[in-house]
């Protein structure tokens, strides 16, 4: 398979996907989103027993791409809503996906790449790496990544994240339910190992089916609010505020919101 964002290495059952884009602190792109997919649906035909997904560099993921933003602006609504439905999906595969998989946090993982690290069955986070959606701060929403948190953390401390989007570090977000473990950096990669080798001891069979068992639970209702948050975040591309956010980032001042 070719990849150009994402590395994948396989060692004995073990496989690792990695954020390729260090020079862009690894945002995402629809390139990436698509390339994560396609990983994902190779990996699951696979004799793999579990999945560990980290980054290149000193972020794991830093959300969407502005630049790519700044490019659906002017496209269509129906276009955006494709990327947005896209995006996820994306999210809604690595959610659902069969085999037990593990974030090794590096880094920043912020927006989109909070949601990625924080979607894993196991995530093990750096002491110094950061963590929030600061969507709101930018004239944007974190419509995807609200699907997931809410049933994460619950609501009194989503609508603490989503509404201020303040930036956390690692020893906050173990507190909220975010994490579970925070480890050396030099250990990160072989902390996420042990994990998954640990796992190894369980049955295979055992730990899809337990994985299908709350998938099951809850897929109606996710699927039914991922829609309706994809058309949301589609939206949003179209308003003053977006506009106002993306300007005031290209040009490094505060943005100037409009009062309603």
């Amino acid at each position: 398979m070719h990849l150009e964002t994402i590395l994948l290495e396989t060692t004995a059952d073990i496989a690792t996907l990695t954020f390729n884009r260090p020079e862009k602190r690894n945002a995402i792109t629809p390139k990436m989103i698509d390339e994560l997919s396609a990983a994902l649906d190779a990996i699951e035909k696979t004799s793999v027993r579990a999945l560990i997904l980290t980054g290149v560099g000193k972020a794991f993921c830093s959300g969407m791409d502005l630049e790519q933003l700044i490019a659906f602006s002017s496209h269509s609504p129906a276009e955006n809503l494709e990327l947005s439905r896209r995006l996820a999906a994306a999210f809604r595969r690595l959610w659902s996906f069969s085999k037990p998989t593990i974030a090794a946090v590096n880094g920043a993982a912020v927006g989109g790449g909070c949601g990625f690290a924080t979607l894993c069955d196991f995530t093990l986070s750096v002491p110094e790496a950061k963590f929030g959606y600061p969507e709101v701060r930018a004239g944007y929403i974190p419509a995807i990544v609200s699907v997931f948190l809410l049933r994460q953390i619950g609501e009194k401390r989503a609508r603490d994240l989503l509404l201020t989007g303040r930036i956390i570090g690692a020893e906050e977000a173990l507190s909220f339910g975010l994490l579970n473990q925070i480890v050396p950096a030099e250990t990160l990669l072989s902390a996420a190992h042990k994990l998954a080798e640990s796992l190894r001891a369980c049955s295979p069979v055992s730990l899809q089916k337990t994985k299908k068992l709350l998938f099951d639970f809850v897929a109606s209702d996710v699927d039914y609010d991922l829609e309706k948050a994809a058309a949301d975040s589609a939206d949003m591309r179209f308003t003053p505020d977006f506009q106002e956010g993306l300007a005031s980032f290209l040009e490094k001042r505060l943005p100037r919101w409009a009062k309603e």
